[in-house]
């Protein structure tokens, strides 16, 4: 099982970026998987979620409005569109898989966190 973010960068606030997460060994759509993201010296956060098969969403209130999950079982990948972009959104952010529903995972990411691909940086700055 493994997952690789990508497609984080630097960008200005009020701009956009679109992250990926490639899913290798195993089929994602299968497994409720989802969006976390960690700052330097805070508290994992989760970002969004989306369930299996089904592909309900789910989103923290920071995130919703402006960030939208999504999964393409073609390419067997998840995305998360990230707009109206502040410097408050300057983190690391990981892909992972979720175990158990995503508003369990939504409202404590640390309990029910699954297997995590590697992270890419997010910077919004003018």
């Amino acid at each position: 099982v493994q997952l690789q973010a990508s497609g984080g960068g630097s960008v200005q606030p009020g701009g956009s970026l679109r992250l990926s997460c490639v899913a290798s060994g195993f089929t994602l759509e299968y497994y409720t998987s989802g969006w976390f993201r960690q700052a330097p010296g805070k508290e994992r956060e989760a970002v969004s979620c989306i369930s299996a098969r089904g592909g309900r969403t789910a989103y923290a209130d920071s995130f919703k409005g402006r960030f939208t999950i999504s999964r393409d079982a073609s390419k067997n990948t998840m995305s998360l569109q990230m707009d109206s972009l502040n410097s408050a959104d300057t983190a690391v952010y990981y892909c992972a898989l979720v175990e158990g529903h995503c508003s369990d995972y939504i409202n404590n990411p640390d309990i029910w966190l699954g297997s995590v691909g590697q992270g890419t940086l997010v910077t919004v700055s003018s």
